[in-house]
């Protein structure tokens, strides 16, 4: 079977061409994005699974020239601030500390909160790019101010934030950011699937 080849990318087995076309520019085009185009993606996000079908992940978003674009915007670093601006929509994914099991009487902590949240964010990506929107996760914003300023609950925690958008024109970049607007490469797979026991690579 031949492995798959998109965006200058080889998979060493074939995959659907949507985990190849999917990567994450800061070129993008500033124009909007509807309300049900944006919640479209969500929806792909809200059937991740869960531990327990918890389904602690919860999204903010804001859409540009929206009157919360602005809050949520200047919750970014200034280096993400800079290119994420041109972006369509920016979306704050958070995830509850607790869960309820079933035929429970109380909330116990949940262990996988977060990983449940990371299902919830592939999902995220994987909907977009098959929309023709591209989304870039970030770790660099203001967590504590993010609390405060979107009144977000204690029980949940600040996970990452997305610039969800159109490809722009990588020339509005500086020069740093221009030279890594591509597809990035990834480990091969032998690096990271051991049959049976850590580090016994496959013949691959």
């Amino acid at each position: 079977m031949d492995p798959t080849q998109i965006n200058g990318r080889t998979s060493d087995f074939p995959i659907d061409p949507m985990f190849l076309e999917r990567w994450s520019p800061r070129a993008f085009a500033g124009e909007p994005i509807s309300e049900p185009e944006l919640l479209t993606i969500l929806e792909a996000a809200r059937w991740a699974p869960s531990s327990y079908n918890s389904q602690p992940w919860r999204f903010i978003f804001a859409r540009r020239d929206t009157p919360d674009w602005e809050r949520q915007l200047n919750l970014l670093s200034p280096f993400n601030r800079a290119w994420a601006k041109d972006a369509s929509a920016l979306v704050i994914l958070i995830s509850h500390r607790f869960m309820r099991k079933p035929g429970e009487d109380a909330d116990v902590p949940s262990p996988t909160h977060s990983f449940d949240a990371g299902a919830a964010s592939g999902y995220l990506a994987l909907q977009a790019i098959k929309n023709g929107w591209f989304v870039h996760a970030m770790g660099g914003f203001d967590k504590v101010r993010a609390v405060a300023d979107l009144a977000i609950p204690k029980e949940y925690q600040v996970e990452a934030a997305y610039a969800i958008g159109k490809r722009g024109d990588p020339s509005k970049l500086p020069e740093a950011l221009r030279v890594r607007e591509h597809p990035s490469p990834r480990l091969a797979l032998k690096d990271i699937a051991f049959e049976g026991t850590f580090g016994r690579r496959l013949d691959l």
